[in-house]
């Protein structure tokens, strides 16, 4: 298994960040200093926000130290694809999405690695070994970076390409990204029927908060109902494939999933069920316009 998981899981998030990066332009990034302000809080939001609300909510419930530390790292990962997706059918700012996801992805592998030696510190007790900062930060580099690098660049210089195989790679990164969250929850399936009781709810409780919170954030900074709800969705949807993998690179790819890829693995199906109703109530607001502070 540990080969297995040695293998899949990292080329298996790298694929799925190429489908990211072949749907980029440059005009993503550009778009940031157009929308700065837009940007300015969605990032905020992701970055110092939404790590803090989940460190109280894993006060909150007690939870023991490997799903306390499950849970910061599905923190400190940025929205994925599907952030994007969801903003698409909530009829949200679309490009918006793309460039924050874009530039977070791009970031996480300078703010991953010392916060997740915080939490591994804060939570696990000296008797924890010290996280490799440095090769956790080359590794997310070569699993993340790189691949977005590459299909930017694809899309830069072949766009006819790109575009004609964009939906089919997209799909193929769905089915990876199922394929991956079903394996972590096989691999620990005794554990994660022990933790059960305790990891939905508080799953559950997270996605709610975050989902509140990015959209209040948002319409408390007066921008348009279609940045609002771009917000909402990048607060509260979290790359749950990333979290994965990142709990996988503390134990060892040999060691398979460890019990810190419960949180991501449960939250990658209930982030579907939760975010559902709330999609199709951002949906049902209308297009873009001005909203009140």
């Amino acid at each position: 298994m540990g080969t297995v998981v040695g293998v899949v899981l990292p080329l298996g998030l790298a694929f799925i960040m190429f489908s990211l990066g072949l749907g980029l332009t440059v005009t993503d990034f550009v778009r940031v200093a157009k929308q700065p302000f837009a940007f300015a809080i969605g990032a905020l939001n992701q970055v110092v926000v939404l790590p803090i609300v989940t460190f109280l909510l894993v006060l909150g419930f007690g939870l023991g130290p490997e799903l306390a530390v499950g849970f910061m790292i599905l923190a400190f990962c940025p929205g994925g694809v599907t952030s994007n997706i969801l903003t698409r059918l909530a009829r949200g700012d679309v490009a918006l999405s793309v460039s924050l996801t874009a530039i977070i992805s791009l970031a996480s592998m300078i703010t991953v690695p010392p916060l997740l030696a915080l939490s591994i510190g804060y939570f696990g007790g000296a008797a924890v070994e010290p996280v490799d900062i440095g090769g956790i930060a080359v590794k997310l580099f070569l699993l993340t970076t790189v691949p977005i690098l590459i299909g930017l660049t694809l899309h830069r210089m072949a766009p006819g390409v790109a575009n004609r195989i964009a939906p089919l790679v997209a799909s193929l990164a769905n089915g990876v990204f199922v394929f991956i969250v079903g394996l972590a929850l096989v691999v620990n399936w005794d554990a994660f029927v022990t933790t059960l009781p305790i990891l939905a709810p508080s799953l559950l409780s997270l996605i709610i908060v975050l989902l509140i919170i990015g959209y209040g954030v948002a319409r408390l900074a007066g921008v348009p109902v279609a940045q609002v709800k771009t917000i909402a969705i990048e607060t509260g949807i979290q790359n749950s494939t990333l979290g994965i993998t990142v709990a996988a690179m503390l134990g060892g790819y040999e060691a398979g999933f460890s019990a810190y890829a419960l949180p991501a693995a449960v939250y990658g199906i209930l982030m579907y069920v939760v975010s559902a109703p709330f999609i199709l109530w951002l949906r049902r607001m209308g297009p873009a316009k001005a909203v009140a502070a």
